[in-house]
């Protein structure tokens, strides 16, 4: 797999965080919320986020696993690591790095519930609209994307790719060289 166009450039990532911080300050004005952040997808994101959001907030985590092979969701979600905090009576929003089948967004909804959280609310760098199987809400959205593999600030492909600063689409490998010669030397005839 190598990675593809290059979808979400790092200067509109960061405008964007920004206003979606902007957004969330003003919305919680008189709150003190809780941002959970999905790991490890979410944890740039919400890095980025926290520093741009000027009101009181707390922020915890939790690891689901929704993956069958790195490539492949699967409807069967399971919890790797809980929060470390009640959030009965609290103002949460979840930060997600994707959200695409929104069966992993379905099932945080339903477990937080759950816990008796008096709002709800989430967060998403990108969504992915047209690959919805389960209708979930999603509050504050950075960008939609098509119906792509995407890697890049946070988002990986079998722990690959995190790093990137921008969102690309993951391909798969060019040919191999001697692929391209052959290809090269029968399009001569």
């Amino acid at each position: 797999m190598q990675i593809g166009r290059v979808l979400i450039t790092r200067e509109e990532i960061e405008t964007r965080v920004r206003e979606i911080a902007g957004q969330i300050s003003a919305d919680y004005a008189d709150r003190n919320p809780v941002l959970i952040s999905l790991l490890k997808g979410g944890f740039i994101f919400l890095a980025d986020l926290v520093r741009h959001i000027t009101i009181p907030h707390e922020v915890d985590f939790i690891t689901v696993h929704s993956y069958r092979d790195g490539f492949t969701r699967s409807e069967r979600i399971e919890v790797l690591n809980d929060l470390k905090r009640s959030v009965s009576g609290r103002d949460v929003i979840i930060i997600e790095g994707i959200v695409d089948t929104g069966h992993t967004l379905s099932f945080l909804e339903r477990m937080l519930e759950d816990r008796s959280v008096r709002s709800l609310r989430v967060c998403t760098l990108l969504d992915k609209p047209s690959c919805r199987e389960i209708k979930v809400p999603v509050d504050y959205v950075g960008f939609k994307v098509p119906d792509v593999f995407v890697v890049g600030y946070g988002l990986d492909f079998m722990e690959r790719f995190r790093n990137l600063a921008y969102i690309a689409e993951l391909t798969s490998a060019a040919a191999a060289p001697e692929e391209k010669k052959s290809e090269t030397a029968a399009g001569a005839k």
